[in-house]
């Protein structure tokens, strides 16, 4: 027979300092924001939290702030708000927030949630790792900042040590164009069997990279970045450069196989992202097709 579910403590601050506090005295307590990853673990009982920290009355955490070159969000901002708010100037980060779940899921679901769960198939975590965005986390000892490249230590495992809480993620602002692709087994509502950001700088001729759910963190493709494109003549960019990049990308990845997907399709898929996705941002940039 099934053991009842007992009842977790249940802590509300009004306060970021008092927040902190607490998860001080009870590093114990799971905090939750938008709860759409933890709610599901508590109702099939795969997690039994002890205490909650409810972070939803901290009215720091829920407002984003534009930084110059950066915009600071804070880790309570929901999915929707930064498809509504913030799709002009990070649209990498806000077509990855579109293909979050239901229309409730994203009302609900924030950021620092899907950071806080360091799940390799985070909507949210290849656009981040793309633009090099940084991580904001607070504890009573302090402010510290991880840059997302070393937040991600193993399949739902991170930096996070006890009593550390994220507050914020600065991602700088879109110095070009930007792409996510996302597959899935359809096209909404779905956890990525792969996905792929790819962020274009055309000022500083710099390409970003951000994979997910395709290796045991979500990852970079370095030698993809370093790819080289004829920036001074654009009009020779060609389907031969898209598809080695498209190699390079899936060369990157640490896919397995799993119930959604073999590690031989996520490689495939990705090289076909990689090369789809490097045509529109060139386009995007450039205004010219590639030749062939």
């Amino acid at each position: 027979m099934t053991a009842p579910l007992r009842a977790a403590l249940f802590h509300r601050p009004a306060e970021l300092d008092e927040a902190l506090r607490l998860l001080a005295a009870h590093p114990e307590a799971v905090p939750v924001a938008g709860g759409t990853d933890l709610m599901v673990a508590v109702n099939y009982r795969h997690t039994r939290p002890a205490a909650m920290l409810d972070l939803t009355r901290l009215a720091e955490l829920r407002e984003w702030s534009d930084e110059g070159d950066a915009i600071r969000i804070g880790s309570g901002v929901p999915y929707t708000r930064i498809i509504a708010e913030l799709a002009t100037v990070l649209p990498g980060l806000a077509a990855a927030a579109r293909t979050v779940g239901s229309p409730q899921i994203r009302n609900r679901g924030t950021l620092g949630g899907n950071l806080a769960t360091a799940s390799p198939a985070g909507d949210g975590h290849p656009p981040l790792l793309a633009t090099g965005a940084d991580i904001e986390i607070a504890s009573t000892a302090g402010t510290r900042t991880v840059p997302v490249t070393a937040f991600f230590t193993g399949p739902k495992r991170s930096v996070l040590a006890p009593g550390e809480l994220i507050t914020a993620v600065t991602v700088p602002k879109a110095a070009g164009p930007q792409q996510f692709l996302k597959v899935g087994t359809r096209n909404a509502m779905v956890i990525a069997v792969c996905s792929l950001a790819v962020a274009l700088d055309r000022d500083a001729r710099r390409l970003g990279t951000g994979i997910g759910s395709a290796g045991p963190t979500p990852l970079t493709a370095p030698d993809a970045d370093l790819i080289e494109l004829p920036w001074n003549r654009p009009d020779l960019f060609n389907d031969a450069l898209a598809a080695e990049f498209g190699r390079r990308v899936a060369a990157a990845a640490r896919p397995i196989d799993d119930v959604r997907g073999t590690a031989a399709y996520r490689r495939h898929a990705l090289a076909v992202c990689a090369a789809r996705a490097l045509r529109r941002v060139w386009t995007a940039a450039h205004g010219t097709e590639s030749t062939r």
